[in-house]
This record gives structure tokens, sequence and C-alpha cells, in this order.
């Protein structure tokens, strides 16, 4: 693995799968779930997540375990990880503390000021941007969206000023736009890009990005759906046709 501060990229797995989840919102062991019914090996097999672990479930103090005790499973730094981050560095009375509890949050604020900061820092860890590479070409990784450009563009605008930076935060990690447009303009200069963040009946492809967050975290409405990232097959199967839009 090569790393910048906001940009992970990731050789290719020689030896098992690489699979791509949606957002997790706190639902563990659903996702373990999911995983077990698809035949995940961790000992070779990687797992990557668009973000939003944190909020609205029941295991969400468990995001520690996994992105510290499963060297297989890694994951971008989507809005609800930003707002956790954005309200312990506003301090207890910020309005970013009326944001996030509005938004599944009050489970950070019941926890010590040492808890709190172990936590806000561990999320802070996570990148805007994952890289993996396979054999059929380069997988980018992001929670929301990506600006208008090719690949190359908004990864290099990455390690640009902190005024930069933030600018493409906010589309990664906030924008709907392509989704909600239904925009089939794909991403030049990347094989395909995966993202999360709006709950779908079941994915759905604009170009070569591939929306992914069937709601796995919505209880009876909503499930996991893992992408294969080698094949860019969707697990369970998606039936032709009904996911693409061009």
């Amino acid at each position: 693995m090569f790393e910048t501060r906001e940009v992970q990229r990731f050789a290719a797995n020689p030896v098992g799968r690489d699979l791509a989840v949606g957002d997790i919102h706190g639902h563990f062991a659903r996702l373990q779930t999911a995983l077990d019914a698809a035949g995940f090996n961790p000992s070779i097999d990687r797992l990557f997540s668009v973000g939003d672990l944190v909020d609205r479930g029941p295991q969400t103090l468990d995001v520690d375990q996994w992105l510290l005790r499963k060297p297989w499973f890694h994951a971008v730094r989507g809005n609800h990880e930003q707002m956790t981050i954005d309200s312990h560095a506003a301090g207890r009375t910020g309005v970013e503390r009326g944001l996030h509890v509005a938004n599944g949050g009050a489970w950070f604020y019941g926890l010590s000021g040492a808890e709190q900061a172990r936590y806000a820092d561990i999320l802070a860890e996570l990148p805007l941007v994952i890289e993996v590479e396979t054999s059929q070409g380069l997988i980018g990784i992001v929670h929301a969206d990506i600006p208008p450009g090719s690949w190359q563009d908004m990864t290099d605008a990455l390690s640009g000023s902190a005024m930069e930076v933030a600018q493409i935060a906010t589309t990664l990690q906030w924008s709907r736009r392509r989704i909600t447009d239904s925009n089939p303009c794909g991403v030049s200069g990347v094989r395909a890009v995966v993202a999360g963040h709006t709950p779908l009946p079941q994915p759905v492809i604009l170009g070569n990005v591939y929306h992914i967050d069937t709601g796995g975290w919505l209880q009876e409405r909503g499930h996991f759906t893992l992408l294969n990232l080698q094949t860019l097959e969707f697990i369970p199967a998606t039936r032709s046709g009904l996911s693409r839009h061009w």
C-alpha cells in the first residue's frame, strides 16, 4: 500500500478477491452476515468501504474494532465520519453537534471526553479517496461523488492548498448531483469509480460510476451490496439491465 494524506493506494491483490460495500452506519453484524454469504475469506480477500461507517446503527462503537483489528478492511472518510470529527473539534456547544445528533450521531455524546477524542482521531485518519489496482485497471473509491474533470485532476488537486482540498472534500463527501441528475458521463482516467451516500433499491451504474449503497443499514427495506472490483460484478447478482443507466 502506498498513501498520501488524502489518497490511499493499494496494489493489486494477487491471491484473493477485492470487494467494495456501501454505507454501513453501525450495522457491522449485518455486514458480517453478507460477507459470510459471499464466502469472504479474510486471509486472502480485502473489503473496501465507501464510508459512513458510523451513526444510526446499534454497533457504531465497533467501528474501532473494524478499522484497527481487521487488516483486510479499509474505508474512505464519509460525511458522517466528517461530522463526528468536526463536532469534536468545535466543542460540545457548537452547531456541528446539533447537525450530527440530527443525523444519528447521539452515540458520540454519551462517551467520555477521552473516548470522544479517541474515536475522532481514528476517523480523522481515514482518507478521502482510495485507489485499488486490478489486472483490468484502476478502481477509485469515494463516498459520494467526484468533481468534473478526470480522476487524475481530482487526485492531483488533493495535494493542493487547504482551500482546494476543502472544496473537493465537499463534493467527495456530500454531493448527490450525479445520481439525482442521472448523469451518464463517466470519469476519465480510471476503470471505474465506486460510491455510496445515496440509498437506492438496487445498484445504479452511471457511465463508469457504480453507486452501491442499497441501504444495508435500513433494516427490512435494504440490503448490503458487494461489488467485486476485479470483475465489476455485484453480490448478490443484479438482474441485467435494471441497474445500468446511460
